[in-house]
C-alpha cells in the first residue's frame, strides 16, 4: 500500500468528486486543507459512504471516538490519519 501523502490525498480527493459529481457538485478546486463538510460539495450521506470507502479503501476500521474532523475533515486530515493508524503497532 503506498502511504505518500500525495497519493493518499490524490485517491481521497477522487471519491470526493465522484460524490459530488452525483450530487450535481464540482469538487475539482478542493484544496488538501479544506474542510470537506463545510464546503456543502458533497452532504451527509455523501460524508457516510465517502468514510464507508475510506475504511473499505484502506482496509480498517474507524473508532466512533476517532471520527472527528481533526482525524477526517481535509484531505491532509485523512491522509495523516491513514499515516498513523497504518505506522501504528
Amino acid at each position: 500500500m503506498n502511504l505518500d501523502p500525495q497519493a493518499i490525498e490524490a485517491n481521497i480527493k477522487a471519491k470526493v468528486m465522484a460524490i459530488a459529481e452525483t450530487l450535481g457538485s464540482d469538487a475539482s478546486d478542493l484544496g488538501s486543507d479544506e474542510v470537506i463538510p463545510a464546503t456543502g460539495l458533497i452532504d451527509s450521506a455523501g460524508l457516510l459512504e465517502l468514510i464507508a470507502w475510506f475504511e473499505a479503501e484502506y482496509a480498517f476500521s474507524i473508532p466512533a471516538e476517532e471520527l472527528t474532523i481533526d482525524n477526517l475533515g481535509t484531505l491532509a486530515a485523512m491522509a495523516g490519519y491513514l499515516q498513523r493508524r497504518k505506522s501504528a503497532p
